[in-house]
């Protein structure tokens, strides 16, 4: 390996044989190592090592550090303590998701959180607060490196030297990699038995390098940023500014908003971009969503009170939509794909295949007749399944597994055609997450 010429991840191997890269967090990383079809392949045949080191984390520490998160995510902390992580969702008062991400509480009143997008509402809100809590950001300080699939665990255990099936499914310990600690939350982003490994920053390169070592004989693949997103779909993993815009923009935020864009923290203007044949207003309210809309409804605690909890009890007994997946006609997929070699007219809009790239929601109009019922994102090719996929917040009364619909492909003022599309169940991957992994007694 020699010297980057780029700004590389620095916690991922720099190697001189890998020939693009697509930007990610402030630096750059591998668009493929092997292929996206066989990294694709890994997490259901062997494994794979994926980087998410430059996503945004916050320790947060002081007596009053389970009570902010109380009152400003919707889940419930009755039973959160030492070792045990949480996927959190942050709201505002209508409703509308902010920002999500992990928490982990790693010692008496301290936590920590993980996210792309949740960090600077939850520094905000500290702000405006009365907390006795301390905000310390941690972003270059730790790595968030996966290892995913059927054969995660024996390698990690061949990592560090232990038996690590005592870790349950969102719980996390410290085990040593060549004498390097490393937290081992046992997680899942893969759909499939899977973990996250939480290390120092200066050493995540040695970590990664070892894992590759020791997991030649395993079949582990590199994870690439062409498919690190496929198996959001097939596992059904919605993401802001993928598959719904967080609500930055919505009413009743806008002294948010200005904080941010006084504190250069990112430009929001793209958060809200958005392309497809959806077409919604400038804040993009369209592609607002509510925890019920995801799939999230079942995190929502309301034993307790938390910003918008109001809003989300008036939906809750009824919520008006939800998330399925959609496998996509393949007649008329192949028809939008052959419509590039045509001489004559205007070809439809191109897929990317596996998906097309980051850096807008990508949101199509689904239809039942000439009624929008709802909207597709993160279309996706899945070589797994064959099949072209995507997710949908769907209405309720038209959601059920087996509903023909039709997508309609293709940008406003553009050539557009309608998709034949079969509602399925989301995850579409059978979800193995949770299997048992505890030698018997």
């Amino acid at each position: 390996m020699s010297e980057s010429p780029i700004r590389h991840v620095p916690t991922v191997p720099y190697d001189p044989a890998i020939p693009r890269y697509n930007a990610f967090g402030g630096y750059f990383e591998p668009f493929e190592v092997t292929g996206w079809v066989d990294e694709s392949m890994s997490w259901k045949q062997t494994c794979y090592i994926g980087d998410w080191s430059p996503m945004s984390k916050l320790r947060l520490t002081g007596p009053d550090v389970m009570r902010f998160f109380s009152e400003t995510t919707i889940n419930g902390y009755s039973t959160f303590e030492v070792g045990r992580a949480k996927h959190a969702v942050f709201c505002n008062a209508r409703g509308h998701i902010m920002g999500e991400g992990v928490l982990v509480q790693d010692a008496a009143d301290s936590i920590y959180l993980t996210s792309g997008f949740a960090v600077p509402w939850a520094q905000y809100l500290l702000e405006r607060g009365d907390y006795d809590v301390v905000a310390e950001d941690i972003t270059t300080r730790m790595t968030l490196q996966q290892i995913q699939g059927p054969a995660s665990l024996d390698l990690l255990e061949e990592l560090t030297g232990e038996s690590l099936r005592d870790i349950g499914f969102m719980r996390i310990r410290t085990a040593h990699i060549d004498g390097m600690p490393v937290g081992i939350l046992r997680q899942g982003m893969s759909g499939e038995i899977g973990y996250e490994l939480h290390g120092r920053w200066e050493e995540g390169e040695a970590v990664y390098r070892r894992a590759l070592e020791v997991g030649e004989k395993y079949g582990i693949r590199r994870l690439g940023g062409r498919t690190k997103m496929v198996n959001h779909i097939e596992a059904c993993f919605p993401t802001p500014t993928v598959d719904f815009v967080p609500a930055w923009f919505d009413e009743g935020v806008e002294d948010f908003l200005q904080w941010v864009q006084d504190r250069s923290w990112r430009p929001v203007e793209v958060f809200r971009r958005h392309s497809g044949s959806v077409e919604t207003d400038e804040r993009a309210s369209l592609l607002f969503r509510t925890p019920y809309d995801l799939g999230w409804g079942r995190s929502v605690r309301f034993d307790h009170s938390f910003l918008g909890d109001e809003a989300l009890r008036a939906v809750a007994e009824r919520p008006p939509r939800t998330i399925r997946t959609l496998v996509w006609n393949p007649e008329d997929v192949t028809e939008v794909v052959a419509s590039l070699f045509t001489k004559d007219g205007t070809p439809y809009k191109p897929m990317e295949f596996p998906r097309g790239y980051l850096g807008d929601v990508a949101a199509d109009r689904v239809l039942l007749g000439d009624v929008e019922i709802g909207q597709a994102t993160s279309r996706c090719y899945s070589y797994y399944f064959r099949e072209m996929i995507s997710l949908a917040v769907l209405d309720v009364e038209h959601a059920e597994p087996g509903t023909e619909v039709e997508v309609l492909w293709g940008d406003a003022g553009t050539p557009q055609k309608r998709i034949r599309a079969t509602v399925a169940p989301a995850p579409y991957k059978t979800d193995r997450r949770r299997s048992e992994v505890a030698v018997p007694a």
